[in-house]
């Protein structure tokens, strides 16, 4: 199958084609994602993806962090990993979470970006049309952590549809591996191969398969930070910012989380983002060095420009003088 040849595939849905334009600009494996490394598996040759760079620290609740690399240990030569997902709202930090357990156990770490659009192949393995006209056949982010004995970060799983959940089942339980129809190989899964699932709880998602479920397990629920929680993942995000601006947009979060608001910290980081820049552009702050200068008269006015460019009018009401 190594030697087919592109023609042999020009009307399957599932190819990836690049075209010449496109080849012309720069190697396939910088276009495409992938590392310069390649795993062979009954005569066939996937070409692995670049693990992923997620350098950010977790910050706040270190129980939760502790209870995943507790689900990713083995107990016994026989025992093998569990599968949690991570549920919270939108920007609580679950894949800043996984990957930070990931980091923790020396793992490298690939996430898979799940959408409504999501085929069995996407999760997989897919056919591209390379410089020569020969096809590649490319590891997803899940097959290549599978392979390197990484961690596969699949995020907001729920909003993928069944038919490529079924695509997982048998890497989600005591086989540990998945199928390739289109590679036509079957990919086993290395001992120290660790998975998670992340999951947002919002109205856009896909009730996830009963026999999926029995295999996501434990759930592990992610909830807003505390007050000084958020402080710190502030301060830890943006280290450049004064602390008076974020003792403000701290206020501002915690405020709409009492109010069972779905603001998270993720909006926290963009308001002061947008705050200091606001700052700066009108000349109301000004930099000495690495440090930024603030007047503290200018902060509602910057606070509720910011706020309601990120997150609307409705917002404004959380804003604490």
């Amino acid at each position: 199958m190594e030697a087919e040849s592109a023609e042999a595939y020009q009307h399957s849905p599932t190819l990836f084609f690049l075209g010449q334009a496109d080849l012309d600009t720069a190697p396939v494996a910088h276009q495409i994602g992938l590392s310069m490394k390649t795993h062979n598996i009954d005569g066939i040759t996937l070409h692995l993806g670049a693990p992923d760079q997620d350098e950010h620290p977790w910050v706040g609740n270190m129980d939760v962090l502790q209870q995943l690399m507790a689900c990713w240990m083995t107990v016994h030569e026989d025992d093998i990993p569990l599968n949690p997902r991570l549920i919270g709202r939108p920007g609580v930090g679950k894949t800043t979470l996984a990957a930070a357990a990931a980091r923790a156990l020396d793992k490298p770490v690939y996430i898979f970006q799940a959408t409504m659009d999501t085929r069995p192949e996407d999760l997989l393995i897919t056919p591209v049309i390379a410089e020569s006209g020969k096809i590649k056949y490319v590891a997803s982010a899940i097959v290549t952590a599978m392979i390197e004995g990484g961690v596969a970060i699949l995020d907001e799983g729920n909003r993928m549809g069944e038919k490529s959940w079924a695509s997982l089942a048998p890497l989600l339980d005591h086989r540990r591996y998945v199928e390739s129809i289109i590679a036509g190989i079957k990919v086993k899964a290395h001992p120290e191969f660790r998975f998670c699932a992340t999951m947002n709880e919002d109205a856009s998602t896909f009730e996830i398969p009963e026999y999926i479920q029995s295999r996501l397990q434990p759930q592990i629920y992610i909830d807003f930070a505390d007050a000084d929680e958020e402080a710190e993942i502030l301060k830890a995000n943006l280290p450049f910012a004064p602390d008076e601006i974020i003792s403000y947009v701290v206020k501002f979060l915690q405020a709409a989380h009492q109010a069972d608001e779905p603001y998270s910290v993720r909006d926290g980081i963009n308001i002061t983002r947008m705050v200091l820049k606001l700052g700066l552009s009108r000349e109301f702050f000004k930099k000495e060095g690495q440090q930024i200068i603030t007047d503290e008269n200018r902060f509602r006015e910057l606070l509720h420009d910011s706020v309601m460019g990120i997150l609307g009018d409705d917002a404004l009401r959380y804003l604490v003088t």
